[in-house]
């Protein structure tokens, strides 16, 4: 790491955890428990020091879930080899592997009222927002990843993980965490090293198509996935209701009126209040009120991403069903001259 300065370019050389005073449990895990988008900003921490079994003395570090129903096995080591935290890794994610979405949902109730007591939180809630299903196909998959974190990795870590990831329902990632002292600040160098992330997009599309083919032959749950086509033009495959978003995003940046999307989608899944809101607590008092005799949950919708026309404000739901193709067909086939279609992208 250089540090540009007035007089030139200075290096800053890499320091240890230890000399810095950071310890791996009270300060690693803890930093990355509260914010683990710095090494993945597609998971979710459902517990910390994870030990239901018999063998109390295994715990896994941060026990994460995915937006694809994975259970993440997150390991913590400071120290600059990663000593054996691939096998470590491994058992715990064996261990893990049963775990149904009744077992997760305690465990996050549990590890919700511990680590943030004075937050009032619904696990389940949370869950079903943040895979974005309705709670009926709430199921947890059989393939656990692992995610190995640590100041460095030895070549014995490093040739293992790539072999191992070489297998099917496979999916390991060592990432790595440098520190820095500059002046009195810590900065953290965080990179992805295995595999690297150029090449992981590709890697976990081809993992996931055959994941999602085995799934519906198995328990016919539908992980169909859609480009919405706008112009012709086919915009990045999406899960469902990231779908149905963008197709009312691209609907109403063609024109289309807000309130006929709402007749054809309805009030439980796009909803509008009267005047242009654009602060997430402002919203939820009037969107409430709009359609009282439906239930409105905040997490539920993406307040984040309103709609604004004719001095209204619109908000559309994240909880699709398996009704995702009816409701794109109904957009595109209601609006045909604003050029916005789609189709299925489980067959690229």
């Amino acid at each position: 790491m250089f540090e540009v300065t007035e007089s030139g370019v200075e290096r800053r050389h890499a320091a240890a955890f230890a000399e810095l005073g950071l310890r791996e449990r009270t300060d690693l895990q803890r930093l990355l428990r509260d914010q683990i988008e710095v090494i993945d900003e597609e998971l979710l921490v459902i517990s910390e020091e994870f030990s239901h079994w018999e063998d109390a003395r295994r715990r896994i570090d941060l026990l994460a879930i995915d937006r694809e129903s994975h259970l993440v096995v997150i390991e913590l080591k400071r120290t600059e080899d990663g000593g054996h935290m691939d096998l470590q890794a491994v058992r715990y994610a064996a261990m893990v592997s049963s775990m149904t979405f009744d077992d997760v949902a305690d465990a996050f109730q549990a590890f919700l009222a511990r680590a943030y007591p004075s937050q009032a939180a619904d696990a389940r809630a949370q869950l079903s927002s943040f895979l974005g299903l309705e709670e009926e196909d709430l199921q947890i998959s059989e393939d656990v990843r692992i995610v190995l974190v640590s100041a460095d990795f030895g070549r014995e870590i490093t040739t293992a993980v790539l072999w191992l990831n070489r297998f099917e329902g496979m999916d390991i990632r060592c990432v790595r965490l440098v520190p820095y002292s500059v002046g009195e600040k810590v900065l953290l160098d965080v990179q992805q090293i295995v595999p690297l992330r150029e090449a992981v997009d590709y890697q976990v599309r081809l993992r996931r198509k055959a994941q999602e083919r085995e799934r519906t032959r198995i328990d016919g749950r539908d992980f169909t996935r859609f480009h919405v086509v706008v112009d012709g033009t086919e915009l990045p495959d999406e899960n469902k209701r990231n779908a149905i978003r963008v197709m009312v995003e691209q609907l109403i940046a063609k024109g289309c009126s807000a309130e006929a999307i709402s007749g054809i989608l309805g009030p439980r899944k796009f909803r509008g209040a009267d005047g242009e809101l654009t602060d997430v607590e402002e919203m939820v008092g009037p969107l409430k009120l709009a359609s009282p005799e439906f239930r409105f949950d905040p997490e539920r919708w993406y307040l984040d991403r309103p709609f604004h026309q004719d001095g209204r404000t619109w908000v559309v739901s994240k909880m699709w069903g398996r009704d995702t193709e009816e409701t794109l067909e109904a957009l595109s086939t209601a609006f045909p001259k604003a050029g916005v279609g789609f189709r299925s992208a489980n067959g690229d």
